[in-house]
């Protein structure tokens, strides 16, 4: 799949005209934006600025991969989820955030990592890019949780992950797309 990309930007860009801090956050910002569409006409953007972020899939060598069941509050439930966290800033190095992340919440850490690549988790609103690794020669230690973070962290062959994501059992986009990355790099 190839695009030209700068003839894309000359006919689909939107040019920001205005903004308008609608809410400033902890991990992130509102804007209320006003930009120029390709047709000259203008339009509203609402767009949430984002820190960015990464997350792990820590892959034992029985092929077990540790997963986090965690409440997550915006959906009333507990859910499958993959080691992550936000950056600490734009600029922090983000294999980096990723190994902070893994030991915090698990205690684990690894003497081999796979940049799995990243994505938008909403691209049409947010700004937010997460960058996933693949974690592996695993070594166990003490978790660091955060004082405001509760989670349980279980083995899971990535088998059933891998159906689990097919059947809709995660609905988890970051914990998906790693899942079904990692299961192709190691022919799963």
């Amino acid at each position: 799949m190839k695009f030209d990309l700068d003839s894309e930007m000359k006919e689909l860009r939107e040019i920001k005209l205005s903004s308008e801090d609608v809410f400033k956050g902890v991990i992130l910002d509102v804007k209320k934006d006003t930009v120029r569409l390709p047709n000259g006409n203008t339009s509203g953007r609402e767009v949430i600025r984002h820190v960015g972020a990464v997350c792990v899939i820590p892959i034992t060598e029985n092929g077990e991969v540790i997963v986090e069941r965690q409440y997550r509050y915006p959906y009333d439930t507990v859910i499958t989820e993959i080691p992550a966290g936000k950056l600490d800033s734009k600029q922090e190095d983000r294999l980096s955030a990723a190994k902070r992340e893994l030991r915090e919440e698990t205690g684990l850490t690894a003497d081999e990592w796979t940049n799995l690549g990243g994505f938008y988790p909403a691209a049409a609103y947010s700004d937010e890019y997460i960058t996933m690794y693949m974690a592996t020669k695993l070594h166990e230690g003490a978790r660091e949780l955060d004082e405001d973070e509760f989670l349980d962290v279980v083995k899971i062959p990535i088998e059933e992950l891998i159906e689990d994501v097919m059947c809709g059992n995660i609905p988890d986009a970051k914990t998906q797309t790693a899942i079904l990355k990692a299961a192709r790099i190691l022919g799963k």
